[in-house]
């Protein structure tokens, strides 16, 4: 086996008493006196240092001669030889022996004999034996494994103890190179191919509002614009497959760089000339997939998401996980009625099977949420079916809206509580919800759970954990509420379905207040819905009144607003006290803050339901969902809320500023 070298330490040795002997011959020349003394000094200290070095060359052959002593000279031989690079270290982390190619391979000729082990890595050596272990020794890269002597079985020894270095244990640690393997490994990650699917948003309304001369001049600067930003990257190309979409691949390596910019070429998109009309692209990427074939469904999948948010941004699906980037724009409405009609004539079908249907919305339910479930259910009563509407009639923001209602003829079991609700599901049992699309959101998780027919009525931007599993997902990121769209399918759900003066009522104030009494977030579609119930006879004055506060909560509103802040052009007030009507104080102060001059968003923070709240609103310069949304919230580009569970004040006050 290999032995340490010690004749370079002669030499070593050999040089400094020569040069002990020259300096005393100098001094002795110079002050004989002097020398008297150097001389007996420096010949102690090479006795000394001649001693230490004949204990380690003892030590160093005794540990040797036992490791070898334990294995045949075949084995010996096997283990000098050995392809594998492999060394043993002392329990000390002394290295005690190392073969022929790890000196070679590992250490470049060097010679760390009864060095210390930490040169090479400061890992303890027991950790090699649990796992192997990567380590990086210079240029190269090695993954280790080790065994200690008492997982080493040697028949040859005719013993069970632990081989002994001297008086210690020792651990074999073997060296697989695979520098190559992971210049490999990464070069076949930097070229993993991710499909990338990019649609024109609103190609039919922007080749409707354009002129003849001006569509192909569109398109062809879009294609360019495309072109120039495929021709970027190596081994990357984009082919247009229909009108208004286009599929790229793209490898890895230069996916990473289009991350890194955020995807610029939604902002370069957006600088094309239209003659004012808004061109935005929505794209979807699927990426680290197996096959291009997993890659695409899951391009497509993101695709849903982005578009599903309001467009004009990009969404990452890996695995199971979502990224978005973009999304600073205002949507733009879709002007078609086709998906309402073809949604309400589905709805028709299953409601028509069901034993009784469900209307159900999220927590806290404001007037939107209450209006569109009032008018879906009081539209299904109508066409002589049975429809209730699950509320907790304690927890809700629309008290007065729900007296309202439920007191008109024939409702007044149109409310039920989610108990109620639980006992009375069927496996016929249909169940809509309105104004959310998020499982945790809904007014009873265990409600939505239960029934197996599921349809989902919602205007918000689309969320990573939406409901999955419903039969119909209506989802329309540009409608201003979940009550204009509720408005829509009753228009088309028959000639027998009908809704009364105080249901008209209901669905006109949850327009009224998700579009700010139509200041914001209003197209022309919600026009269209509150013409139809102007003349199904909702009185404005009625609707308007809803909006009224009490003198206390008008207090306590000016109090929050009176404690705001401007920062970067947002307003951010926290309130210092709590009341029943908190919800509603803090939106509606939230709102006020708007109409100060230079801010463009505004943040209420206020303590309910055992966290902190956030409401916030804007005027669309700032889109405060994106940053509800990294808070853990959502909402729209205009209005998003959050809660913050275990943190105080002021800290939640700090996340917000940092986000």
């Amino acid at each position: 086996m290999k032995r340490p070298k010690v004749w370079n330490i002669r030499v070593h040795m050999l040089v400094l008493a020569v040069v002990c002997l020259v300096l005393a011959a100098v001094t002795w020349l110079i002050e004989p006196m002097v020398s008297y003394i150097l001389t007996p000094c420096a010949l102690a200290y090479g006795v000394y240092v001649a001693v230490r070095l004949q204990s380690i060359r003892r030590h160093m052959r005794g540990t040797l001669t036992r490791i070898a002593s334990q294995l045949d000279p075949a084995r010996q031989e096997m283990l000098l030889n050995f392809p594998i690079p492999m060394m043993a270290v002392g329990s000390s982390r002394r290295i005690l022996w190392y073969s022929e190619s790890f000196q070679t391979e590992v250490l470049g000729k060097r010679e760390m004999i009864g060095e210390s082990f930490g040169k090479l890595t400061n890992l303890a050596l027991d950790e090699f034996c649990r796992k192997e272990v990567p380590l990086q020794i210079g240029e190269k890269s090695y993954h280790v494994r080790g065994l200690h002597p008492g997982q080493v079985d040697i028949p040859d020894a005719g013993t069970d103890k632990p081989v002994k270095a001297g008086d210690e244990d020792f651990y074999l640690l073997y060296f697989i190179d695979v520098t190559e393997m992971d210049k490999e490994a990464a070069l076949y990650r930097k070229t993993r191919p991710s499909v990338m699917l990019i649609v024109l948003d609103n190609y039919n309304e922007l080749m409707q509002k354009a002129k003849e001369s001006e569509k192909s001049r569109i398109l062809s600067a879009v294609d360019t614009l495309l072109e120039e930003f495929s021709s970027q990257m190596t081994n990357s190309f984009i082919k247009r497959y229909d009108d208004e979409q286009y599929m790229m691949v793209v490898e890895e390596e230069h996916l990473e760089k289009i991350i890194e910019s955020r995807f610029s070429v939604l902002d370069d998109v957006r600088k094309i000339d239209t003659g004012g009309y808004p061109v935005t692209l929505s794209i979807g990427i699927g990426r680290g997939e197996d096959t291009l074939a997993e890659s695409e469904a899951s391009a497509r999948q993101a695709l849903d998401m982005a578009l599903g948010r309001g467009g004009d941004q990009a969404a990452v699906k890996m695995g199971t996980t979502y990224e978005f980037y973009g999304g600073v724009s205002k949507g733009v409405e879709k002007r078609t009625k086709v998906k309402s009609r073809m949604v309400a004539n589905a709805m028709l079908e299953l409601i028509k099977t069901a034993d009784k249907v469900l209307v159900m919305g999220h927590k806290f339910g404001d007037l939107d949420c209450v209006g569109a479930s009032a008018g879906m259910a009081s539209a299904i009563r109508s066409i002589g079916k049975k429809a209730f509407i699950v509320i907790d009639r304690e927890k809700n923001l629309s008290k007065t809206l729900i007296e309202m209602v439920k007191s008109e003829e024939g409702n007044h079991d149109l409310f039920i509580d989610p108990d109620e609700a639980l006992f009375s599901i069927t496996p016929q049992t249909m169940l809509i919800i309105c104004d959310t699309h998020t499982p945790n959101l809904v007014e009873s998780k265990e409600v939505l759970d239960r029934c197996k027919t599921v349809v989902v009525i919602d205007h918000h931007r689309k969320m990573v954990n939406h409901i999955d599993n419903a039969v119909i997902f209506y989802h329309e990121p540009y409608a201003s509420s979940a009550s204009e769209m509720v408005t829509e399918l009753i228009q088309y759900m028959g000639e027998d379905c009908k809704i009364t003066s105080v249901v008209a009522q209901a669905l006109l104030a949850g327009i009224m207040l998700d579009t700010r009494s139509f200041a914001m977030r209003t197209g022309v579609r919600t026009f269209e819905a509150a013409a139809y119930l102007r003349r199904t006879g909702a009185d404005t004055v009625v609707v308007r009144k809803m909006f009224s506060n009490s003198m206390d909560s008008y207090q306590r509103k000016t109090r929050i607003v009176s404690n705001a802040q401007v920062y970067r052009k947002c307003a951010v007030a926290q309130s210092d006290f709590s009341s029943d009507d908190m919800r509603v104080v803090a939106s509606q102060a939230a709102d006020e803050l708007l109409s100060i001059d230079d801010v463009d968003a505004s943040f209420v923070l206020y303590e309910a339901g055992g966290g902190i709240n956030i409401s916030a609103r804007s005027m669309g310069l700032i889109n405060v969902q994106l940053i509800m949304e990294k808070m853990g919230g959502g909402g729209h580009q205009t209005m998003a809320a959050t809660q913050l569970r275990g943190v105080e004040m002021e800290k939640a006050k700090a996340l917000l500023f940092e986000t």
